[in-house]
């Protein structure tokens, strides 16, 4: 595997950090890896050799306002996310179009892109996201589970221990006074300003390619929204005069023990639904 680690420039000024994987002799369209609120591109780490196995490049990166990427940017829109996206694959010169999987607001964003570009979206994978709104409590829900990180963890350990994977707290800077987070409060409850008073289901109707939803058992995404999700899209495939599919347009999947973050609760039955998907859609 051949890894190169850059830095991206969006038309705002933002500074995007990636990591660009590339699997021997891909045949399969890029991956692009989209991570959730306060994450970072090392939430990742389990997946990425599974899908890397399979033959895929996979691309992965820190959000605005997130990790080694600008921690406090000009523009936390949802349209500045999805230009972010587009911005990395005529960086990194991707062959379009490409594969976006993204979980929580990261599969927001990647539903968006899909939806305001349709040709540079050969697919979607979405894990615990949809566009389901107007959430108006949810900045301050936000707000109360930033604050009540006790940082600085004096440990990685306590910082393991306290946000439920190794993940998180490998996403953590370390100083002389302990381990603390690589985001600014503000710019976080900024990111999700807009969902708080909108709902997404006229984007999402645009959305016209195979899409795979992955929810998890324990997760906070509903049942009702998944099921939406799946009877929109297949209307978004009749009114764009996309070819009949022999399978519905997306696809639904039910990850069991798993919470929000089925990534890193189950990567190898989300690698599973995963591989299941996008070899169907290779197969075509």
């Amino acid at each position: 595997m051949d890894t190169h680690t850059g830095n991206a420039t969006t038309p705002d000024g933002t500074r995007l950090t990636y990591r660009d994987h590339h699997a021997p002799d891909s045949q399969h369209p890029p991956l692009l890896l989209l991570h959730g609120l306060a994450g970072h591109m090392g939430e990742w780490d389990d997946l990425l050799p599974l899908l890397l196995a399979d033959g895929h490049r996979v691309i992965t990166y820190d959000a605005r306002g997130h990790g080694a990427s600008t921690r406090r940017p000009p523009d936390m829109t949802r349209a500045s996310a999805v230009r972010d996206v587009t911005t990395l694959i005529e960086e990194l010169s991707l062959p379009t179009p490409v594969t976006l999987l993204g979980q929580s607001l990261g599969g927001h964003t990647a539903f968006l892109t899909a939806a305001a570009h349709p040709h540079l979206v050969d697919s979607l994978i979405l894990v615990e996201a949809g566009p389901a709104g107007p959430s108006p409590e949810l900045p301050a829900e936000i707000a109360a589970w930033l604050d009540s990180w006790p940082t600085p963890f004096t440990s990685f350990s306590s910082a393991a221990a306290f946000l439920g994977h190794e993940a998180w707290a490998r996403g953590l800077e370390e100083r002389e006074d302990g381990h603390h987070p690589r985001w600014d409060r503000d710019t976080m409850l900024a990111a999700v300003a807009e969902l708080s008073i909108r709902a997404y289901w006229p984007q999402w109707a645009r959305v016209a390619c195979p899409t795979l939803v992955v929810r998890g058992a324990k997760g906070t995404m509903r049942k009702a929204e998944m099921a939406r999700m799946a009877r929109t899209t297949r209307g978004a495939q009749i009114r764009t005069g996309r070819p009949p599919q022999p399978q519905p347009q997306t696809l639904t999947e039910v990850i069991e023990d798993a919470g929000h973050d089925v990534h890193l609760d189950q990567p190898r039955r989300l690698h599973a639904a995963v591989r299941t998907f996008l070899s169907a859609r290779n197969a075509t």
